[in-house]
């Protein structure tokens, strides 16, 4: 290591294999200051803007958030928080459209700005050298950093790492054309990042910090230089302008002269590199209690008025920005507006719909004019097949073979791309740049890198799957032959009770012929039991008809004497009444003769004879009543008597 500090004392360093030198474009921003810019009226924050996973919402729609709230949490490691960048209402929790180059939609929460910013409660520490480790750990993860220079690592598990590492390395090449974000971060808040820097020192205990920065910037370079002047361990690397000198595997040789293998992090060899933003905003966490909110973006190109760097919140639409710096849309006929890209001209991607938010890694808004990067209004349209020059292996910084990788990619054979090491690529653009075909050869890479990712997962679904489906599968083996094993223990147990000598006995046949014999018993007389059963309900059954047969004749019987008797009576009784009639005539007719002379109304003749006929027939229904008494009482006296008379069944019947 101390020959390697040696070389950097005097400005040696070990070059990477290809790169390119592209026209800078600069200058268009890099002698203005950082721009504060007006609320917009909304913003949109993805709810993930980072690697690893998003975390789970706090708020609801209605909600009223002040600046700086986390509007959501995760205990998942891979997951940091998303804060309000300013006071508002949640107004929507819904897809839109997100800062990638699929275009694809994501959840993201819609904040109506208040116009107020108004702070939540914050905590101010005037001196983080009294924070323990873990406490600054904590904080950085609390506040939602993630690296502001790449791909968006959580950088709370960057710098959870061993201590005593061997270098800790600061990125500030800013190689990318057109971008000056960092830059000017530099010049303006050198102070607050070298902060930073020795927050990271106190959590890492790095042997060497060096500083690396390209030589295209010298306002940045004597800003570091001044503000780290008093602190020995940090070593400012100016390095020559050379693309992708930015990227982390490049810088880290560079400056140590080390290869990083493929397939490996830089931890591995006792490195860890930092972007100069991400410092900028540990520093700003720890001692100033402000999350990660905001960010410093280049608006740049000749499709823009007034290019310049401003300050950002996360969630602004690009609309907004593009509207601070006056966006000039094409007046020709025909012509659409000027395209918008998220990112530098190399490593940047087109967004078709400028209410895209600004997100933790969005660093730079490119509006290019079709003479400043025809390519980008082109649409590809003048691709061509592959001459197999060979110059785009020449500048590969990682030393791939992009021709082999865009054929793989066609093809979509991912074993082969897995073999040419395609995830070790970093996206740099260089071979595109430099091909005479105008093959997008990134764009090819990101597609198949997207599908890698895809099929990775859907693996791990199966897998899981398929492990849930094996340990079922054992769980119930294992659950049959705990079954089948008691039932041999229960058969066992039977069949030594079975073998078991009686107290009674002494022969081990004689107690199982004892209980068939048992059982036998007990069958022959169930069998009886159910024949006797049924012989009684025959018996019983002919028992019932014949009486029933019976009940009808002696019913009959009694009907028929009933009638006869009934007519003989009536007979009588009307002879008696024809009788008495005759006689009282007879003595009416006398006593007329007698007592002519003395009677000589007809009226009372009359009068007595309706009397006398009055009291014989109340007479004969007296009689004729009496009568039918006694022959119902004779009636049931007789079929009382003939009931005696029916033989009994004998007892062998009844059985």
């Amino acid at each position: 290591m101390e020959s390697i500090i040696e070389r950097i004392s005097q400005n040696k360093f070990w070059p990477f294999h290809g790169g390119i030198h592209p026209p800078e474009q600069k200058t268009l921003t890099s002698s203005k200051p950082i721009k504060q810019l007006s609320l917009p009226k909304q913003l949109i924050l993805p709810l993930q803007q980072h690697i690893g996973r998003q975390g789970d919402l706090l708020v609801k729609v209605g909600d009223k958030v002040l600046k700086g709230q986390a509007l959501t949490q995760s205990f998942n490691p891979m997951a940091v928080p998303v804060h309000a960048p300013t006071s508002g209402i949640i107004s929507a929790i819904k897809k839109s459209v997100i800062a990638h180059p699929s275009g694809l939609s994501e959840l993201c929460l819609f904040i109506d700005v208040d116009g107020n910013d108004t702070w939540q409660e914050r905590k101010i520490c005037q001196d983080f050298t009294q924070l323990s480790r873990q406490q600054i750990i904590i904080k950085i993860a609390d506040a939602g950093i993630a690296g502001m220079g790449g791909a968006g690592f959580p950088t709370h598990i960057k710098v959870n790492t061993k201590p005593d590492i061997n270098f800790l390395i600061i990125n500030a090449a800013e190689c990318e054309p057109y971008i000056t974000a960092d830059d000017l971060l530099i010049c303006e808040q050198s102070e607050a990042i070298v902060d930073g820097i020795r927050i990271l020192e106190q959590l890492l205990n790095p042997a060497f910090i060096l500083i690396g920065i390209e030589d295209n910037k010298p306002q940045a370079i004597k800003a570091l230089q001044h503000a780290t002047k008093t602190i020995e361990k940090i070593n400012v690397c100016v390095l020559p302008t050379k693309y992708p000198s930015g990227g982390e595997k490049q810088l880290i040789k560079i400056l140590t002269g080390k290869e990083v293998k493929s397939g490996t992090l830089p931890i591995h060899s006792g490195i860890v590199v930092q972007n100069i933003a991400t410092c900028f905003a540990i520093s700003d966490a720890v001692i100033n209690d402000i999350p990660l909110i905001r960010r410093v973006v280049t608006l740049t190109g000749q499709a823009l008025q007034k290019p310049q760097n401003v300050w950002a919140l996360l969630g602004t639409p690009v609309s907004h920005l593009l509207a601070q710096t006056g966006f000039v849309t094409e007046n020709e006929a025909n012509e659409t507006n000027p395209p918008v890209i998220m990112g530098g001209p190399l490593m940047g991607f087109s967004i078709l719909n400028e209410q895209v938010p600004i997100v933790k890694t969005s660093n730079c808004i490119l509006a290019p004019s079709r003479i400043e990067m025809p390519s980008a209004f082109d649409n590809n349209a003048n691709e061509v097949e592959c001459i197999r020059c060979g110059q785009c292996a020449e500048v590969c910084p990682s030393q791939l073979l992009p021709q082999e990788l865009q054929w793989s990619a066609k093809a979509k054979d991912h074993q082969q791309l897995a073999k040419l090491n395609l995830f070790d690529c970093i996206d740099c653009g260089a071979c595109a740049y430099v091909c005479p075909s105008q093959i997008p050869l990134v764009q090819y890479y990101r597609i198949a890198k997207a599908q890698i990712r895809q099929q990775q997962q859907l693996d791990i679904k199966a897998e899981k799957a398929k492990a849930r489906f094996e340990a079922r599968k054992l769980r119930l083996e294992k659950e049959k032959i705990a079954r089948e094993e008691k039932h041999k223990k229960a058969a066992a147990a039977r069949k030594a009770t079975m073998d078991k000598k009686p107290a009674d006995s002494g022969s081990a046949n004689s107690a199982v012929a004892a209980a068939l014999a048992r059982v036998r018993a007990k069958k022959r007389a169930n069998v009886q039991r159910v024949a006797g059963d049924e012989e009684q309900t025959k018996v019983n059954e002919s028992l019932v008809s014949n009486n029933e047969i019976q009940d009808e004749k002696t019913k009959t019987t009694s009907i028929e004497m009933d009638d006869k008797k009934a007519k003989i009576a009536a007979a009588v009784a009307k002879a008696k009444v024809k009788k008495e009639q005759t006689e009282l005539l007879q003595a009416t007719s006398s006593e007329k003769i007698k007592t002519a002379p003395a009677v000589t109304d007809d009226k009372k003749a009359r009068i007595v004879a309706a009397i006398a006929k009055a009291k014989a027939t109340a007479k004969a229904k007296r009689e004729q009543q009496e009568q039918k008494e006694q022959l119902r009482v004779a009636s049931n006296e007789e079929q009382a008597q003939a009931q005696e008379k029916q033989p009994k069944p004998s007892n062998e019947e009844s059985k």
